[in-house]
């Protein structure tokens, strides 16, 4: 499943095999993904590409001020001819929902999709209507461009298990990309690869990876430091910790191992606890950057070394 994806999502997103790799991690760990990069890199795309790659219910959000809580979840309607209300799902009704430029919607509004990213159901009229799994909210946001936005609460932001970017292609790819969308956009022509229900097999599977009992003490060990380093005025969570641990084992799992090594979880630090940190204000003012600080965090921790990390104690 996993190499059929990939190669598919590579037909779209030329030259960015580190970011399809992340995808793929996030959506084995069943977690919701933020992508923050400036617009026309390709994260509408990506997450399009991925649904495809399902063949599975795809919708689109495209966050404004205006936009209701009611436009996310659905409402109820009556039928006048048939004397009875009727109930209209809105889009959070799929299993892959496009959340573009959420932080263009105000915090009511983002308090619904909310609701539905932590308890997989949405309420409508006061009516709770469960969520079909898998569902996984892949939100975009603009970097760079605050005006008319709403900054996204740190509940909100501790529901994404990731948080990454795109980033601008390599010369060589770019032209590539030029090439490959002069007559035709690739994405029209993308096909289903993999059933649905073979992603939630292997979700299934991913928990099953194998973490021992020192790669469980070095993941506890990183998140503690955050919450002790200097310059952090706020550490990660123990949402954070749990959701590093999952994408440990996603990460092995992509590699072909069932258990998890320490590289596992330094491949999944960054991404994992970068939207869970809050810098100290003198440390914003010094212009301490947050990747720079885990990057230290982590050349700080020590590295359990053990000759086998496939047997042993079960975290």
């Amino acid at each position: 499943m996993i190499e059929k994806v990939r190669e598919n999502l590579n037909k779209v997103i030329i030259g960015k095999k580190d970011v399809i790799d992340k995808a793929i991690v996030g959506l084995l760990s069943n977690g919701h993904m933020l992508i923050e990069d400036v617009p026309g890199t390709g994260k509408t795309t990506l997450a399009k590409a991925i649904a495809i790659s399902f063949g599975a219910k795809f919708k689109r959000i495209q966050f404004t001020p205006d936009l209701l809580p009611s436009d996310i979840t659905g409402i109820t309607v009556y039928n006048l001819r048939k004397n009875e209300f009727k109930v209209r799902f809105g889009p959070v009704f799929a299993n892959f929902l496009l959340a573009d430029e959420i932080n263009r919607g105000t915090p009511k509004t983002q308090s619904a999709l909310l609701e539905a990213m932590a308890e997989y159901k949405a309420n409508i009229d006061g009516v709770d209507y469960p969520l079909e799994p898998p569902f996984i909210v892949i939100a975009t946001e603009n970097p760079i461009e605050y005006e008319g936005t709403f900054p996204l609460p740190e509940a909100q932001l501790d529901r994404f298990i990731m948080r990454f970017s795109v980033g601008y292609p390599e010369k060589d790819k770019e032209k590539e990309i030029l090439f490959a969308e002069k007559e035709l956009f690739p994405i029209d022509e993308l096909k289903q690869v993999c059933p649905i229900s073979e992603l939630i097999d292997d979700q299934e599977k991913v928990k099953k990876v194998f973490v021992h009992g020192s790669i469980a003490d070095y993941i506890v060990d990183i998140s503690n430091a955050t919450r002790n380093y200097p310059d952090i005025y706020l550490g990660a969570s123990p949402r954070g910790t749990l959701f590093l641990m999952r994408v440990s084992q996603a990460w092995a799992f992509i590699e072909g191992r069932d258990f998890v090594i320490p590289d596992d979880v330094k491949k999944g630090v960054l991404d994992v606890f970068n939207h869970r940190i809050l810098l100290k204000a003198d440390a914003r003012l010094r212009g301490v950057r947050i990747n720079n600080v885990l990057e230290d965090i982590v050349e700080g921790v020590k590295v359990p070394v053990l000759d086998d990390f496939s047997s042993g104690e079960i975290a």
